[in-house]
């Protein structure tokens, strides 16, 4: 039975790898002020989905509460590829608080890598909304606001 559980495991993570790296391509794509929104968006879903009985199930309808994972991922990376930048938006950000979730207390050595990464681009998000509000802060102290 372990050697099955770490298959699911392995191809779990390599889904998520392959999944993070388009999510990852479209976030560097970004300017500046929306990925500092995006940052926002991401820390939102992560608390609400935290808020919630099973966080890594979060966006999966509760009769498919007893799966291996949920559909949040699916969902959010599907949303991810929309042309509505709005619905991208909320799809980038739905998919990193679900695999952030997913991630997160794995047992598993195949998804700890996966884990960091994904710190690494929230950690990013985060520093690019601070430069954001230090360079409107400083435009505001500066004599062109007058």
């Amino acid at each position: 039975m372990q050697i099955i559980t770490r298959l699911i495991a392995m191809n779990r993570a390599r889904q998520l790898q392959r999944q993070f790296k388009q999510i990852e391509r479209s976030i560097g794509s970004l300017p500046a002020r929306i990925r500092s929104r995006l940052g926002v968006m991401a820390l939102r879903e992560i608390g609400q989905a935290s808020r919630c009985e099973f966080p890594h199930l979060y966006g999966t309808a509760p009769e498919q509460r007893y799966v291996p994972w949920g559909q949040g991922t699916d969902i959010g990376f599907a949303r991810a590829q929309s042309d509505n930048p709005e619905v991208a938006l909320r799809g980038i950000a739905l998919w990193l608080a679900v695999a952030y979730h997913e991630t997160k207390d794995s047992p598993h050595a195949r998804m700890q890598p996966q884990h960091r990464q994904l710190l690494r681009v929230l950690r990013e998000l985060r520093d690019a909304g601070n430069e954001h509000v230090d360079a409107t802060a400083q435009w505001m102290r500066s004599g062109a606001a007058a």
